[in-house]
């Protein structure tokens, strides 16, 4: 990852946060955005020289045009864009309100239609990665979270669309999507049912277990951004301790 450059949504906590973590280690040069302004700034400021911060809204395509023009000034290009920025709120088929499953889908799956089409003509320039960091909810009937579940399922297709895009282009831009579940992020952690405590439902604690760290989905994100993984394209990637083939 040595001198290549990176967006990453929703990066000011959780996993995103923990993703930028990753590819500055790995040597990129990372551009964090987040609503969250004082803590992605903090946090920025925390990994150092190689990071900035850009407060963003991702579901905004005006503010799209204003993070990649600034990208284009101050980087000249953009090899990794990470789709991570989401919502988690739970609500059936009987109980989400059209509100609810509209906001959803504007944060969890427009957010990634803009971020993919607004960076292409950057990313096609020299070849590049994008990673749409999607769910297992996606892949699995999730009966309380039917609006997650579906905008989550969304981005999963438009992975598909976009890698055979590239690929029938020539682009040399490669899309891939990650599916966590249960990643114990303050996120989730909200939504745990109440008396449950986390520190005994980690892979740590059971290596079969479901709940996996913030970190182990990083370093998935960061395989895919790499050249490694150069012969990657338009696959779901799985980070769920096997929890998806033991519900079939």
């Amino acid at each position: 990852m040595d001198n290549k450059v990176a967006l990453v949504t929703g990066a000011a906590s959780g996993v995103g946060l923990c993703v930028a973590h990753t590819l500055v280690a790995a040597g990129a040069r990372v551009i964090m955005t987040d609503l969250q302004e004082s803590r992605g700034k903090a946090a920025a400021a925390e990994l150092g020289g190689q990071v900035r911060f850009m407060t963003m809204d991702v579901a905004d395509a005006d503010d799209w045009d204003s993070v990649l023009a600034s990208i284009t000034s101050e980087e000249g290009r953009l090899d990794v864009l990470v789709n991570n920025a989401a919502i988690l709120k739970p609500g059936t088929i009987e109980t989400t309100s059209l509100d609810d499953w509209q906001l959803l889908h504007r944060i969890n799956s427009d957010s990634v239609f803009l971020g993919c089409q607004k960076s292409m003509p950057l990313l096609k320039e020299q070849g590049g990665a994008i990673i749409n960091v999607s769910s297992i909810a996606a892949l699995a009937g999730r009966a309380d979270y039917l609006a997650y579940s579906a905008s989550k399922g969304s981005v999963a297709a438009m992975t598909r669309v976009i890698a055979a895009h590239c690929r029938q282009r020539k682009y040399r831009v490669r899309c891939n999507s990650v599916h966590p579940d249960g990643v114990l992020t303050p996120m989730t952690l909200a939504a745990l049912p109440e008396g449950i405590d986390p520190n005994l439902i980690t892979i740590d604690s059971d290596p079969m277990n479901r709940m996996c760290q913030p970190e182990d989905v990083a370093a998935a994100v960061a395989f895919l951004a790499s050249d490694e993984s150069r012969a990657i394209n338009g696959i779901e990637l799985r980070v769920d301790s096997g929890q998806f083939i033991m519900s079939i």
